[in-house]
């Protein structure tokens, strides 16, 4: 029923979609010379905004071809190095030449982002990796849209996560680190736990949670206070739906993407409104690089992609009802997850002072699960005046949070014990 409705309402606007294109392109056009006049920038600006409100968003390009190195353009090229049916790993691979001219000839630390699944696509986490890039080898996960994955390549869930993690780090070699944003916590949490009770030699050098739900108990949100309210019966029954043709998925029970987009725009429906209004009145006013602004960020947070069925639903029993991880009553394949047993795995936890989607207290109970590791071994941050955006995104990451992550990662290269006992 969700998806019939949201393919009818597509359709449906499809006429009235076309118009307004037609109508934007001609009063956009240089050959009209009433186009700068008032009644024509109204005309374009209102067209304009239906034609944005009523198509449909693809996966963004992650734009990233070079990043500035100690005032040198190094190049930058995103190659594939893995994937399984429901993740690329890319590798933001910087051109060793460049590198040289910047000075840069000792390999760099390896480091694993591991984006969320939870409705937004990687490239959400761009000004992430470009702030990485200064320092580190990037490799990212980039999870795949559930309704383009056929039937037959079988099911996806929580504990598939987990091994898909630890599938990563062991290709990325010996102790590389790893940065858990958002949702992602939890499993990441789980494998790097898995991983050093096995005293595997590719776990993680250090962890960095960043607005993570480890421990959804605490300062819950209204997502959380949504999830822990509905019983479980009620996201089965409302908020599943079924893959239709002519997806390569079609027949796949997923959480689609589109209804994930609007429980957060909900959230802040009237900042929305607010944005595409002056949208509008930007484009009437001639303010060009202030509308560019607005599609820039707009056509990332539009552009979503749906879960799994068993991993949503597994997501919302484990972490947001039953809370396993916390309680220590998570499992994975048979064996108990036991964070406790990690002895020298570095731990940094982030937030931001006004996050609406993970309270203050949810990442930092990384740091109680992880009871066996040193003092030194640990770190947390809480970023004043940011969200939950804010945490990995914008000025306050690049100039305050990302140099605290790099110099932890840089104290584990050279050795806590040296490094941080002696400060």
């Amino acid at each position: 029923m969700l998806y019939t409705l949201y393919e009818a309402g597509y359709y449906a606007s499809t006429p009235l979609r076309l118009a307004a294109r037609a109508t934007r392109d001609f009063w956009s056009s240089p050959l009209n010379p009433a186009k700068d006049s008032e009644v024509g920038r109204r005309l374009f600006a209102g067209a304009d905004l239906f034609a944005n409100l009523t198509r449909r968003y693809g996966k963004p390009a992650w734009h990233i071809d070079k990043v500035e190195i100690d005032g040198h353009d190094v190049r930058v090229r995103p190659t594939e190095v893995w994937r399984s049916p429901w993740v690329k790993l890319t590798h933001f691979a910087r051109d060793m030449a460049d590198m040289r001219r910047a000075g840069r000839r000792e390999l760099e630390p390896a480091v694993l982002i591991v984006a969320p699944l939870s409705g937004h696509y990687a490239t959400l986490l761009r000004g992430t990796v470009e702030a990485f890039l200064q320092d580190h080898e990037v490799f990212i996960t980039e999870w795949q849209n559930a309704r383009n994955v056929p039937v037959l390549e079988g099911r996806f869930d929580f504990h598939d996560y987990i091994d898909h993690v630890r599938e990563m780090l062991r290709l990325l070699g010996p102790r590389p680190h790893v940065v858990a944003v958002c949702q992602p916590g939890p499993p990441v949490l789980a494998a790097a736990a898995l991983m050093a009770e096995d005293d595997e030699e590719c776990r993680p050098g250090t962890m960095t949670f960043m607005g993570s739900p480890i421990d959804a108990r605490l300062s819950p949100t209204v997502t959380n206070k949504l999830a822990e309210e509905k019983p479980f019966a009620w996201f089965k029954s409302n908020m599943i739906d079924t893959v239709p043709a002519p997806y390569p998925g079609m027949g796949r029970r997923v959480y689609p993407g589109f209804v994930q987009l609007y429980s957060f725009m909900s959230m802040n429906i009237e900042r929305h409104q607010e944005a595409h209004l002056k949208y509008l009145h930007d484009l009437m006013d001639g303010d060009g690089d202030s509308a560019e602004k607005h599609l820039e960020f707009y056509d990332e947070y539009l552009s979503v992609l749906d879960l799994t069925e068993e991993f949503y639903l597994q997501t919302i029993d484990y972490v947001f009802q039953q809370y396993l991880l916390p309680k220590g009553e998570l499992t994975h394949r048979g064996r108990p997850v036991q964070p406790a047993l990690i002895k020298d795995i570095g731990l940094l936890t982030v937030e931001g002072e006004n996050d609406d989607i993970s309270g203050i207290g949810q990442t930092q109970a990384a740091h109680t699960l992880c009871a066996g590791l040193p003092d030194h071994y640990k770190e947390d941050y809480v970023q004043p005046h940011v969200g939950h955006y804010g945490v990995f995104n914008g000025r306050r990451f690049r100039e305050e949070i990302y140099p605290r992550v790099r110099a932890f990662i840089r104290d584990f290269e050279v050795g806590f014990e040296k490094t941080r006992k002696a400060a």
